[in-house]
């Protein structure tokens, strides 16, 4: 299959999904979105693919999340079509049994990180970035962060992270339990091919079997994220939320 957004490349049974947007720090569209869930569903189905590594074209950003432009033109409607798009990626991603690696480079912001929380494991460089601004926008990190992230760390650190918007470097990540691991960028491939070596070696029904069971307390708040874009249906048609996706474009503060 060709894609537009993403290349996906096999190779010794490890599939690569990158996000190929590094213009616009690899968010995502409707298209994005699509064709990522096209390449999870096929690493899924190839009998060959035993891991899946999900990364960012270039140096700058593993993925800033939805593309603000894309979002700024949403009426209801629309809201709700995206959402049901996330969550079948989200399905994709959580619904396989191979383990999926986060490899992060730059900027993890928005909807970026909560792809690399959907993930099983994330592997960072020392500059990667990683924050959520969703209270400067207007907005909410309701797919998967504000449910997931108080699972890696503390109840507490969690809402600073939602609400206060603050960036947090890869040694912050790793020491929260936001991610596995943070490594020289000079390191990273060689840890990510270090993981996947040992998940080769291992047991694929074991970790199947690991996989469906450690998320069976987060799979049940599939309610929590249907509920939570069925509200942003309606955010993005308020004042606060175009306030804050201008304000972004126009690069100064919000009035709220």
């Amino acid at each position: 299959m060709t894609y537009e957004d993403i290349t996906y490349v096999v190779s010794d049974r490890v599939a690569t999904i990158t996000i190929n947007r590094p213009q616009v720090l690899n968010a995502f569209r409707m298209k994005t979105i699509e064709e990522l869930t096209q390449a999870f569903d096929a690493a899924d189905a190839d009998t060959d693919v035993r891991v899946v590594i999900l990364t960012g074209a270039g140096e700058k950003a593993f993925s800033t999340g939805g593309d603000v432009e894309m979002e700024n033109g949403f009426d209801g409607d629309a809201g709700r079509h995206v959402g049901r798009l996330l969550i079948r990626l989200a399905e994709a991603i959580r619904g396989t049994g191979k383990p999926v690696i986060a490899k992060v480079r730059g900027w993890c912001v928005g909807g970026g990180n909560e792809l690399n929380l959907l993930c099983d494991m994330s592997a960072a460089t020392t500059t990667a970035k990683f924050a959520h601004t969703d209270a400067r926008l207007g907005n909410s990190p309701i797919w998967y962060a504000t449910q997931l992230l108080p699972l890696h760390m503390s109840d507490k650190r969690a809402r600073e992270v939602v609400m206060l918007g603050k960036t947090y470097s890869a040694e912050d990540a790793e020491r929260m339990g936001w991610i596995n691991e943070v490594v020289d960028e000079d390191k990273l491939d060689a840890t990510v091919q270090e993981w996947c070596d040992r998940l080769l070696a291992s047991s694929p029904q074991s970790l199947r079997l690991s996989k469906v069971s450690m998320n069976l307390m987060s799979d049940q708040m599939l309610h929590s994220v249907r509920q939570g874009f069925e509200t942003l249906a309606y955010i993005h048609e308020t004042e606060e939320f175009h306030e804050g996706t201008a304000a972004y474009l126009e690069k100064r503060p919000p009035r709220f």
